[in-house]
């Protein structure tokens, strides 16, 4: 998304006088990309309301995130919602080789910075340890189907507002994807009166089908980007470290409980928007793993990016402890049992029914919890279904969009 925008204020730019806009286009003749291509959302207020009472005062925990700027800054920032500005030793934090492993000390937390780049295990930015993901992009192919079909009246509407410049419709979703991008870092963006509210609508689909081809159940490598992490959480809840994953994980930093602990009450990861749709693949939730067909909207659907990947998106995975197994229709306990552990998933502060995905779970709890020896048994299988060795580093066929359902190569 980052690039097409950049392209379109590169354009906007390069025409410079020639671009007599008018109407609702107007501001173009004085309008300036100013963005960059990342934006930086904290949300650490939020989560310092829902579980501050769980962290230890007393206690440093591991934050893990990567080197890229954005990515650092962004946990640099959601920490200082969490913990207040305090939480910043600034003169222990300065980075020597900003490329390399690093750690940054703080009051409050430890930042663990993993190296990502090409080639990198990083189990943060899975996509970049798996060269097949990044060649399967069946999912942009289905967006520019969805994209010429219900931009095609919008184009021709900008296009006559857009004198002396060659508007294609390249250029009408450049500027609808700039309205959201403004919006987030000013408040407003007067791309958005630009389109209708069925314009905004058809915007929103064209998302949700780049994420399913590009990293999720419909590319053949999306189980395998997202693998590394599900067998982290796996191994924290299991209690063990990671020698070997048969994945992208950084197995010098997950076999040392120094950088991998096992004793915190709290853990925090950064990482990216399509990583953590890969990663909800690699949990195989397969209520996301409906075919989203390019060519009609089918209303509404699981696997909407607005509503899995938003911008500041957050994947909260808790595990609950209760005296005694708890009823199904949340109406008490039941006396027959004893404690007893519950995996409840929370995505943008709702829950994911765990049974939707996993009939083991008890699709009719109406919490959405999934007892916690179930949840382990439900996973065990996951990496054999990722396939991670041939689905990205395989010799494996680029299959067009609507060929895979299941994450996995064929």
């Amino acid at each position: 998304m980052g690039s097409n925008v950049a392209s379109f204020g590169e354009r906007i730019a390069k025409a410079g006088k020639k671009l007599k806009a008018k109407g609702a286009l107007e501001f173009l003749n004085d309008w300036k990309y100013q963005l960059g291509h990342e934006i930086l959302v904290p949300k650490g207020i939020l989560h310092s309301y829902m579980y501050s009472s769980l962290y230890n005062p007393n206690s440093k925990i591991i934050v893990r995130t990567t080197t890229q700027d954005r990515m650092l800054k962004s946990a640099e920032y959601w920490l200082a919602g969490f913990f207040g500005l305090e939480w910043y030793e600034r003169s222990k934090c300065r980075l020597e080789e900003p490329m390399t492993d690093s750690i940054r000390r703080t009051n409050n937390a430890t930042i663990e910075v993993i190296i990502e780049q090409d080639r990198a295990n990083n189990s943060l930015a899975g996509y970049l340890n798996c060269p097949n993901a990044q060649k399967q992009n069946g999912g942009n192919d289905a967006a520019k189907v969805w994209i010429s079909n219900y931009l095609s009246n919008a184009t021709a509407r900008l296009r006559d507002l857009a004198d002396g410049f060659d508007w294609t419709i390249d250029d009408t979703y450049a500027a609808q994807t700039m309205c959201p991008y403004e919006t987030v870092a000013y408040g407003f963006s007067r791309f958005c009166d630009l389109f209708t509210y069925e314009e905004w609508v058809g915007f929103s689909y064209s998302v949700d089908l780049a994420f399913a081809g590009n990293n999720a159940f419909q590319n053949p490598a999306g189980r395998a980007v997202g693998i590394g992490y599900q067998q982290e959480v796996i191994a924290r809840l299991q209690n063990h470290t990671l020698g070997y994953s048969g994945s992208q994980i950084n197995v010098t930093l997950d076999n040392n409980t120094v950088t991998f602990p096992l004793n915190q009450s709290l853990y925090f990861d950064f990482s990216h928007d399509t990583n953590i749709a890969s990663i909800l693949t690699a949990f195989g939730l397969k209520q996301f793993s409906q075919l989203l067909q390019p060519t009609e909207y089918p209303g509404p659907h699981n696997f909407t990016v607005s509503h899995i990947t938003p911008f500041g998106a957050r994947l909260d995975i808790e595990i609950i402890k209760t005296p005694k197994p708890f009823k199904a229709d949340r109406s008490g306990y039941d006396e027959d049992g004893g404690e007893t552990k519950y995996v409840h998933f929370i995505l943008n502060q709702r829950t994911v029914p765990l049974g939707w995905s996993f009939p083991e779970c008890d699709v009719e709890r109406k919490d959405g919890w999934c007892e916690f020896d179930t949840f382990l048994r439900v996973q065990q299988d996951m990496p054999e279904l990722a396939d991670y060795d041939r689905a990205c580093h395989g010799d494996i066929e680029t299959v067009p969009y609507g060929v895979v359902y299941d994450g996995r190569p064929l």
